[in-house]
């Protein structure tokens, strides 16, 4: 009797875990803070996240998390934005090398990843504190690969003309310049630079953008205005986003209210900015990102999707406990 209980609960289990999976692969909805599983059934792990798109395919580059540790940089790949198949790691640690910059026990947070149509090069910036020395290195680094998934070449790390560099962003303009934006001096300062041809160095052009005691950028340009979204500074609880806007990168960028609507949006539905995706093929479709940080269980935060509009040339983002990429149509 044993032996046939275990062989049903055995099948009951296989038969719930195919189940799921198949659910998965027919996910039609985005449902902001729940847990969200990949084609295999098993929880996206990409946080910090930075997207790229290229031939019909989204891919989603994030840090790959253990319940602490930092595993490395995780890619996924989706044609709809729903479903996400795992890549594996684009950028592992280094093994066996502990004064290796990326040596295995270092930090890796919020990688971007952008493509130089110049050099025909996969360009991977990310923040990097380095094993042993907490987040006193506040690094910047780069990585590059011949394809988008990778396997990624670690470059270098140093800290942009001198600056601390922490949290994050990179940003590719409309002619085909790129940024990097940046909070330096122990995160008081949010700082703009902007990056060599190749993308692989920054330039002396590097200035202050505000010093707010913001971080965590995430930036879209729409209809000739940058708009900046950032989080205080308070460790791993949520706090009040802001949003600024500015007619260039290196201008005067006055803050806005907030543009979160809805149930704790004062604490940006507990979650923390981290990009704005634009949707690629729908006209004026944006996507709000962020975690929903679990500093004990960094693995499984959730993340946080909601649609960002334009009402009278103001930025909204409405929480939804629901919603598709119907409502861009």
């Amino acid at each position: 009797m044993k032996s046939e209980f275990g062989i049903i609960k055995l099948f009951t289990i296989l038969f719930l875990l195919s189940v799921a999976v198949h659910a998965q692969k027919g996910r039609k909805e985005f449902t902001p803070g729940k847990e969200w599983l990949d084609t295999e059934g098993q929880v996206i792990n990409a946080h910090g996240a930075g997207f790229l798109f290229e031939n019909g395919t989204y891919y989603w580059f994030g840090e790959s998390r253990a319940e602490r540790s930092s595993l490395g940089v995780a890619v996924y790949s989706s044609k709809d934005l729903y479903n996400w198949k795992n890549e594996g790691l684009a950028l592992n640690p280094v093994d066996g090398d502990d004064e290796h910059d990326i040596a295995r026990g270092c930090v890796m947070e919020r990688p971007k990843v952008i493509f130089n149509e110049k050099t025909g090069k996969y360009v991977m910036w990310f923040h990097l504190e380095m094993k042993g020395q907490g987040y006193n290195a506040a690094r910047v680094a780069v990585a590059v690969a011949d394809q988008v998934v990778g396997p990624y070449n670690f470059v270098t790390s140093y800290r942009p003309n001198g600056n601390m560099s922490r949290d994050m962003t990179v940003f590719v303009d409309d002619d085909g310049s790129a940024y990097h934006i940046y909070s330096s001096r122990d995160n008081y300062d949010l700082r703009i630079a902007k990056l060599s041809d190749d993308y692989l160095h920054h330039t002396a052009q590097d200035s202050l953008m505000f010093g707010e005691h913001r971080e965590a950028p995430a930036i879209i340009k729409h209809e000739g205005l940058y708009y900046l979204i950032t989080s205080g500074c308070t460790g791993w609880k949520p706090n009040d986003a802001s949003i600024h806007v500015s007619e260039s990168l290196f201008g005067n960028w006055k803050r806005k209210p907030s543009p979160l609507r809805g149930p704790h949006a004062n604490i940006t539905f507990d979650g923390q900015s981290t990009y704005i995706l634009p949707v690629l093929g729908k006209k004026d479709a944006y996507i709000f990102i962020a975690d929903r940080w679990k500093p004990q269980d960094l693995r499984n935060s959730p993340y946080i999707w909601l649609p960002l509009e334009f009402d009278s040339g103001e930025p909204i983002v409405q929480w939804r406990d629901s919603w598709d990429l119907s409502m861009f149509d």
